[in-house]
């Protein structure tokens, strides 16, 4: 979870995604950073003494840890806390007075009856920061004149922004304005995934500040390394659960350590307690050493725990964003608002976003890779298959075949038996049916011919279909017109030539008699 803040009151500030607990009197801390004031505690599972006792998973000893509610024990929270039994040791001293409990295992006493994130008393420090930081935005007491009015501008600037210092007054401090502090403007929420994965799981992200290529390349080595860390035992076997990248050159590896009973049996340590051992001093010293930067145990939320996250906002969230935020959550069993402030924030997310896109588009690259590749095994599976139908067709013809010549040769000699007689009249009677012209010779035949018509007649369709432009149908007319014309001319004057020609054979058989009788 990157940037999930929780809060007791605006002055308090639980930012669970940084494993870090700030005040507005001390400055946050990361896991194993140990503070040396009295009252103050150290982060989640950190030692305040000098040598932990040999690893042990089994009988896990009371080596003066103390996490930030009570002693850390096989009971942890979600994002590797150890939230476990304690005997309200742990923020008495830290977050006001009488508030002692041990956690979401088993509280032993709540002395004001309230809830993990209840709203505590406000000691004198906070008031006065919150005094001064309104003395700061409204009104600055620093030069005496109109100039304040110009310095109460810069300094609501410079908390709106989220850095700087805000002077207002001359025997004062300055205040410190931090993008956590309610008036900064950088603010925004997302969502994040929640874990599903069990503490029985014992899975811990480790995040090394090397190459994934790296980290793959010597993971035998790391394992090896890993199992010196944890004191050699030979029952215990350290297991790889899986390698991501992530963004600035950095990789996540998920480990889970499994031990190995005397009677044969084994089981996987819990995820808090693993993250307990790895958060104390040495163990931590030693991991850096490998390159790891930050661990923590993956493991689900409970009903209870998610509710108390989500009921208090952020420090310097809005509650009604936050409450907004709650409302518009896309899947509420599955995702879980988180604050996002300022833009460092917000470039690790779209880093993060685009590593995790890159993933996708490598995933895809490779499905569609098997895809055609399992296209082309298809193609030619099919492609053989058929051939092998074939071969089997041509099989088993070749098969008959010999059956019919061995079982001719074996019946050589032989009269033909009643069982034969029957077998040969059941043939005759369904070539016959075959044959018969209504019957599914006949039938077959007619289908033969309506479809060799239909051929036919759709390829002479095909054949006639022709387009003629407009403008060259009209010269066609025109010329057949013409044509037309002139056969009718021609017609007319063969007509005349033939009421000419019959005149002129009237004429010469009536003169051939007249001729006749003059010369006789």
């Amino acid at each position: 979870f990157g940037g999930f803040g929780l809060t007791a009151n605006p002055a308090v500030n639980f930012n669970i995604g940084n494993f870090g607990v700030s005040t507005t009197s001390t400055p946050p801390f990361n896991f194993g950073n140990t503070l040396a004031s009295a009252g103050a505690f150290g982060g989640f599972g950190t030692t305040t003494t000098t040598a932990a006792a040999p690893f042990s998973f089994s009988a896990p000893a009371n080596t003066g840890t103390s996490g930030l509610f009570g002693a850390t024990q096989n009971k942890g929270f979600g994002f590797g806390t150890s939230f476990g039994t304690g005997t309200g040791t742990g923020l008495g001293s830290g977050l006001g007075t009488g508030l002692g409990f041990g956690g979401f295992g088993t509280q032993q006493q709540t002395t004001l009856g309230s809830s993990l994130f209840s709203q505590p008393a406000q000691t004198p420090a906070q008031s006065n920061q919150l005094i001064n930081t309104a003395s700061a935005l409204s009104a600055p007491t620093l030069l005496g004149d109109e100039r304040d009015a110009i310095l109460a501008k810069w300094n609501q600037l410079q908390a709106f922004w989220g850095t700087g210092k805000g002077y207002f007054n001359n025997n004062i401090a300055p205040v410190e304005f931090t993008q956590e502090n309610p008036f900064c403007r950088f603010k925004a929420v997302g969502y994040c995934l929640i874990p599903n994965n069990k503490d029985e799981d014992g899975l811990v992200v480790l995040v090394f500040n090397r190459k994934e290529a790296d980290i793959r390349s010597q993971q035998q080595q790391l394992v090896e390394s890993l199992h010196k860390i944890l004191g050699g035992n030979q029952t215990l076997t350290v297991n790889v659960e899986g390698v991501k990248t992530l963004p600035d050159d950095q990789t996540e590896v998920i480990i889970y350590v499994v031990e190995r009973s005397p009677n044969g049996t084994s089981r996987r340590v819990p995820a808090s307690t693993l993250h307990a051992h790895f958060e104390q001093a040495n163990i931590k010293s030693s991991l850096q050493q490998l390159g790891v930067s930050f661990s923590m145990a993956r493991t689900e939320l409970s009903p209870a725990q998610a509710k108390q996250l989500l009921q208090n906002p952020p420090a310097g969230v809005d509650p009604i964003i936050w409450e907004q935020a709650k409302v518009d959550n896309p899947d509420p069993d599955k995702l879980i608002p988180v604050p996002m402030v300022g833009f460092k924030e917000l470039l690790r997310r779209l880093k993060a976003q685009d590593q995790m896109t890159k993933q996708h588009q490598t995933r895809l690259d490779i499905i569609s890779e098997d895809i055609s590749e399992l296209q082309k095994n298809q193609t030619t599976t099919m492609a053989k298959i058929a051939q092998y139908k074939r071969k089997l067709m041509a099989l088993s013809h070749r098969t008959l075949q010999v059956l019919i010549k061995q079982e001719i040769q074996r019946k050589s000699g032989y009269a033909i038996q009643a069982d034969e007689e029957q077998l040969r009249v059941q043939l005759d009677t369904i070539q016959c049916e075959l044959n018969a012209p209504t019957q599914f010779k006949g039938r077959l035949n007619e289908l033969m011919s309506q479809i060799r018509m239909q051929n036919h007649f759709g390829t002479v369709q095909a054949e006639e279909r022709y387009y003629i432009d407009a403008d060259l149908l009209r010269e066609i007319k025109q010329h057949l017109k013409q044509q037309q014309e002139g056969l009718s001319h021609l017609i007319s004057i063969i007509k005349d030539d033939l009421e000419d020609i019959k005149l002129i054979e009237h004429g010469l058989n009536e003169s051939i008699p007249i001729r006749g009788g003059l010369f006789s």
